[in-house]
């Protein structure tokens, strides 16, 4: 079942369309990573299906519910942690949750309890009378998190979450994304670091220029771009006879000698190319001792889909 529908939507600033015609489905449970490049149209999307902004044309739909029509439905099951903090300094950490709660319509006992389980989820329970005026920016962000997810939304919104903060509160970020996640919530995720989109994502959609232009699982990307596979092999002999034969052959892009009885071999097609490279070696009495993959990280794959880096501009 899909938890948000995005369905032919538009979004307008004078002639420049920042959300062209986006249609996209994310499905209930998954972890769902954002990306694109700076001014790509991943901030209004987030906006428009949050309904913080008005699409011009199109629709959202989350949990089955209109976000153009049914606005309130759809906020209930939303929690957002935005980009920009959305705390307020002058209260305490109890008190920033308490009020986010309220507006949810928690009330009484349940909202006590609520407003404690989310301080102690993000490890701020020692720090509950304190105000954020006195926390670390990784506490912050962790405080902005416990004030998007006291009523237990259906869909948390993570809308570069761990900007400007140390390693050891990035990493209970990410912790608690994939906690989040396994009691029951849909994750959307955006982040300049690519390394952690790879870490939690299960799908991933890349947006340019407002429009969708690559969808799938990392392995899924890989096949739609075309991307070359890397292979390094241990052999128990090399021949320039073999060599010759892989170097001259057309799915065989690169075949190098990168130490000794070892070679990098870079494939072009890479189903049918091992079989062709496997067969090559066999033909010529070369036993293979070890095969490693070398891994395509999402950053280089970003970089050649888009043709920019992520903190591009458009």
């Amino acid at each position: 079942m899909s938890m948000v529908v995005f369905d032919e939507v538009v979004k307008k600033y004078d002639s420049v369309l920042s959300v062209n015609h986006l249609s996209l489905a994310i499905e209930e449970g998954e972890i769902f990573g954002l990306l694109g490049p700076n001014g790509a149209g991943k901030s209004t999307s987030i906006h428009i299906l949050a309904g913080l902004l008005g699409a011009d044309s199109g629709d959202v739909k989350v949990g089955g519910h209109s976000v153009r029509k049914e606005p309130l439905a759809v906020k209930s099951l939303i929690g957002l942690v935005p980009q920009e903090l959305a705390i307020y300094e002058t209260l305490t950490a109890e008190e920033n949750v308490t009020f986010f709660a309220r507006l949810y319509g928690l009330r009484g006992k349940l909202l006590r309890e609520r407003v404690a389980e989310a301080l102690e989820f993000v490890g701020l329970s020692d720090r509950v009378k304190a105000k954020p005026a006195t926390f670390s920016g990784g506490m912050k962000r962790r405080l902005n998190i416990a004030c998007a997810i006291m009523h237990r939304p259906k869909l948390i919104i993570m809308d570069e979450p761990t900007v400007g903060i140390d390693p050891q509160s990035r990493n209970h970020i990410l912790e608690s994304v994939k906690t989040l996640n396994k009691m029951g919530s849909t994750i959307i995720y955006t982040s300049h670091y690519m390394e952690e989109v790879e870490a939690i994502s299960s799908r991933v959609g890349i947006m340019d220029r407002g429009r969708l232009i690559a969808l799938g699982t990392k392995e899924e990307l890989l096949r739609q771009s075309g991307q070359e596979e890397t292979l390094v092999l241990e052999l128990d002999r090399i021949d320039e006879a073999m060599l010759m034969e892989m170097r001259e052959h057309p799915r065989l892009k690169s075949v190098m000698e990168i130490g000794p009885l070892t070679l990098e071999v870079i494939l072009a097609e890479s189903t049918s190319a091992l079989q062709d490279l496997l067969f090559i070696l066999h033909k010529h009495g070369a036993a293979l001792l070890k095969l490693a993959r070398v891994e395509t990280d999402l950053e280089s794959l970003f970089l050649q889909i888009t043709g920019r880096t992520l903190r591009d501009q458009a």
